[in-house]
């Protein structure tokens, strides 16, 4: 990946917005509403559409906007975005590996550092760490060129049939919710016991001693879960 600028207010605010386009956007990078964009950063929708038109009319455009059809990024944006999440995901798992952090806090640390690690210190983080492909809350952490796999795994919410499966991965965006399912030892890996609740909700357990835990359906959605083989 080619050098970055080191961080300022409007660089780190550029890269928020470029990451957040990513991840609404999914693997097959759809079009991203500048509400929902609103939503995921915590700012008004008119600052959403002023810096949506400053990141598509600069010199390098790092996006595409067309009001009323919401926002693509282009490919100088997606390099610069996935690069961003290279740094936030190898600083994730240098602090719970390393440094002993809870999984509930590593999220913001590493909000705060991405910005401004080199790439010298990427380089040797990820040495350091042996290269790691998933961060520690189970995200592909995207490899130097920018590449990630496909993902094999479905939201909790997706699931066709109640069953046995395997938490592939959890939000990072709910840290009241991380800590409740580390309290269940629902962790990326666990073996999960899923059957359906009240009100659209889940219910689940990690095992047949283990004790019950009841998500409504919006907070099942930041579970990713594949089939038990």
């Amino acid at each position: 990946m080619p050098a970055r600028r080191q961080g300022n207010t409007n660089t780190e605010s550029v890269d928020n917005y470029l990451k957040a386009i990513l991840a609404l956007g999914g693997s097959e990078q759809r079009r991203v509403s500048s509400s929902a964009l609103a939503v995921r950063l915590g700012v008004a929708p008119a600052s959403v559409t002023n810096m949506l038109q400053k990141l598509a009319t600069s010199p390098s455009p790092l996006v595409e906007y067309e009001r009323h059809r919401g926002v693509l990024l282009s490919t100088a944006g997606k390099r610069r975005a996935l690069e961003v999440l290279r740094h936030h995901r190898l600083i994730e798992t240098f602090l719970y590996e390393v440094l002993d952090y809870p999984l509930e806090e590593v999220h913001e640390e590493a909000e705060r550092l991405e910005h401004f690690i080199s790439e010298r210190f990427e380089e040797r983080i990820a040495a350091k760490l042996g290269n790691p492909g998933f961060d520690p809350h189970g995200h592909c952490i995207p490899a130097m060129d920018g590449k990630m796999p496909r993902l094999a795994s479905v939201p909790l919410t997706d699931i066709p049939v109640q069953g046995t499966f395997t938490v592939d991965s959890i939000s990072d965006q709910n840290t009241p919710l991380l800590k409740r399912l580390k309290a269940h030892s629902i962790t990326p890996g666990a073996r999960l016991e899923v059957t359906k609740g009240s009100a659209g909700g889940f219910v689940l357990r990690t095992g047949p001693a283990s004790k019950t835990l009841h998500l409504s359906r919006e907070l099942a959605a930041a579970i990713r879960v594949r089939s038990v083989l």
